[in-house]
């Protein structure tokens, strides 16, 4: 700011320098005009009284020849000069200065009486009056000489003002050329100044620009490159790949357990592990290679000149074997592990665009499958075009009303009435006819439309309820819950909503949940549960033994009802074990207060052994298949449904 005020007040200076150097030349041409009138007109003056010194000279040698003559031949030129200066002096009367015009008047009544003195001689020479007519020519003498003395006197002032008006010009000129000399110097230094000035600020520019490249281009926590830089090196990398069996390769990194040092330790203790890892990837790396930070705790190594697969995963190993050292965070040693996702081009990749894509995908493997370094493989790329396509397929079906739900009876195994129904989503594909969950959740899932598909089927469950109820039947129904559901505070809200909406009473309505579902946030989602709970909403844990904290989670959920996996009911017959675990999984329920639904029941055989074993109900193929609720309505009518 300093240094363009002071540009700017330069630029001013000079402007204001150009302006008075113009306005001295002016003053000096509109000098020199006025002085050069003024010396034209006293010019002109000075000729007016010589030509009035001239004619009376004239008329006075006319005089003298007609006096010597004394004959009537000398008679003519004499009458015809008198006066000839009259005219002269009306002019220096009218246009003279005041001198000018108060000595011509003066002069024109002496010139008068002169003129009057020439006629009477001629007149006295006409009647032969030589006594009248010497005196005359002696009077006439006396008025020329008189005459020519004044006319004389006036040439000599006008001569003198002539030269006081060129001395005062030639002075009024020199004073103004030096004054132009004097600021043509000093416009000269300020354009010089103003030259360093702008010089020193354009150099200022140039380094701000660069500077704010440098900060576009690069990481402010780390320093290294940042995700624009990287992608340009990228391009440059491929672009420039010339040399026969070389390639371009990519190193994506991912740190492990980032957030628990952040949780744990704080912000700043995970500014400094990035500082750690950032500094450990550009010591291993090479000069020509390029360190960069995606954002968070992601990092990519770009790796010109790579020659086969083989050594970026040599490389690969070296980098993560010297990123993998402890880090001391203010006396707390943390270990540092991180998964790295690595591509070839163009061995793999067509483009700089691929390179990253399939690092990325290649990193998520190692994640995955606790790989350390990964190759990219097309086979663990999930993000197929086809996979994109169907989520927008989806997302349609989901608007456009293709999704049908299905109910499958759960019975009471001591006698096999129905106790409700569980309603299972279907996809009513226009191409590929009618389609089951395990072909399109997943990409829901992926896409982020868990939630909008709940919702489909909880409010067609609800709706459903309401006509059962309207026709006589009391039919609970159990709807499964995405794991997005079980992350929103405002689900429990929604629920409600559509609870009065379509009159559903408390203990109508049960929510299927599975454990990996609250294993991200497992506070959340109890209190989620406890919300629904308090709506009269039942809760049932899906697929019970299949995760990894199940019994923790029996005392930690707000449950209702323990759902056995079909995989436990499959060998309740073959295998000795396998009801022992069925029994004991019934035991801890009802010791938890939960009830038991059984699933996958196929063979009538099963009924008796679980009836044995305790459990209240149970679903499968053995009582019912998944039916639309037309064909459902039908099938409890004939079961003869009772309350729940």
């Amino acid at each position: 700011m300093q240094r363009r005020a002071v540009a700017r007040t330069a630029i001013a200076a000079l402007a204001a320098g150009l302006t008075l150097l113009a306005g001295l030349a002016l003053y000096s041409s509109r000098n020199t005009a006025q002085a050069t009138a003024k010396i034209a007109a006293a010019e002109q003056v000075t000729q007016q009284w010589s030509q009035v010194y001239l004619r009376i000279g004239i008329e006075y040698e006319q005089l003298v020849d007609f006096v010597r003559a004394d004959s009537a031949s000398g008679r003519g030129p004499l009458i015809s000069s008198i006066g000839s200066a009259e005219e002269n002096l009306r002019w220096l009367h009218a246009h003279g200065g005041p001198s000018d015009s108060f000595q011509a008047q003066a002069l024109q009544n002496t010139y008068g009486g002169y003129s009057y003195t020439l006629r009477d001689l001629v007149d006295a020479q006409k009647h032969g009056d030589r006594v009248r007519m010497e005196e005359d020519a002696k009077l006439a003498a006396l008025s020329a000489s008189a005459l020519r003395k004044q006319a004389s006197v006036n040439i000599a002032r006008n001569n003198l003002e002539m030269s006081g008006l060129l001395k005062q010009a030639q002075e009024d000129n020199e004073a103004v050329l030096l004054a132009v000399e004097v600021m043509s110097v000093v416009d000269l230094l300020l354009v010089g100044f103003c030259a360093v000035v702008l010089l020193a600020y354009q150099k200022s520019t140039e380094r701000q620009a660069r500077e704010s490249r440098y900060q576009a281009m690069h990481d402010s926590l780390t320093g290294v490159a940042n995700r624009s830089l990287l992608l340009e090196r990228l391009d440059e990398a491929v672009a420039t790949t010339a040399r026969p069996g070389a390639g371009t390769g990519l190193l994506l990194l991912d740190l492990n357990h980032f957030k628990e040092v952040n949780d744990t330790l704080g912000h700043l203790a995970g500014d400094r592990l990035i500082q750690e890892v950032a500094s450990r990837l550009s010591e291993s790396a090479r000069d020509e290679d390029t360190v960069a930070r995606l954002g968070g705790d992601e990092f990519a190594v770009v790796l010109p000149d790579v020659s086969s697969t083989e050594d970026l995963m040599k490389v690969g190993r070296r980098i993560l074997d010297q990123l993998c050292r402890p880090v001391d965070l203010d006396g707390f040693l943390v270990d540092v592990s991180a998964s790295i996702g690595a591509s070839l081009y163009p061995m793999a990749s067509g483009n700089a665009a691929e390179l990253l894509q399939h690092a990325d995908v290649a990193m998520y493997a190692a994640k995955r499958n606790r790989l350390g370094v990964a190759l990219y493989d097309p086979r663990h790329d999930e993000n197929t075009t086809e996979r994109l396509a169907a989520g927008a397929e989806l997302r349609q079906a989901i608007e456009g009303g293709e999704l049908e739900v299905h109910y499958q009876p759960k019975v009471r195994v001591s006698d096999g009435s129905p106790t409700g129904v569980e309603a299972l989503v279907r996809w009513r594909h226009p191409i590929r006819g009618l389609l089951g969950p395990d072909q399109f959740i997943p990409v829901a899932e992926q896409n982020g439309l868990i939630r909008p598909l709940t919702d489909v089927v909880l409010s067609t469950a609800m709706e459903q309820m309401r006509a059962w109820r309207t026709a006589g039947l009391t039919m609970p129904v159990a709807v499964n819950a995405g794991a997005d559901c079980l992350h929103d505070l405002g689900f429990p809200a929604h629920v409600a909503e559509l609870m009065d909406r379509y009159d559903t009473r408390p203990g109508e309505l049960t929510v299927e949940i599975t454990e990996s579902m609250v294993i991200t946030d497992p506070e959340r989602a109890a209190s989620i549960l406890a919300e629904l709970r308090v709506l009269g909403v039942r809760v049932s844990i899906d697929d019970f033994g299949t995760g990894y904290s199940s019994m923790s989670y029996l005392q930690q959920m707000p449950l209702d009802e323990l759902k056995i996996d079909r995989r436990f009911t499959a060998r309740i017959e073959q295998e000795g074990s396998g009801r022992a675990i069925v029994a004991a999984i019934a035991d801890l329920a009802h010791a938890c207060g939960l009830q038991v639904v059984v699933e996958g029941v196929e063979h009538a055989d099963t009924v008796p052994i679980l009836d044995e074993i305790g459990c209240e109900a149970a679903q499968g193929y053995l009582f019912c298949r998944p039916l639309p609720a037309d064909d459902l309505t039908a099938w409890a009518i004939a079961r003869a449904a009772v309350p729940a």
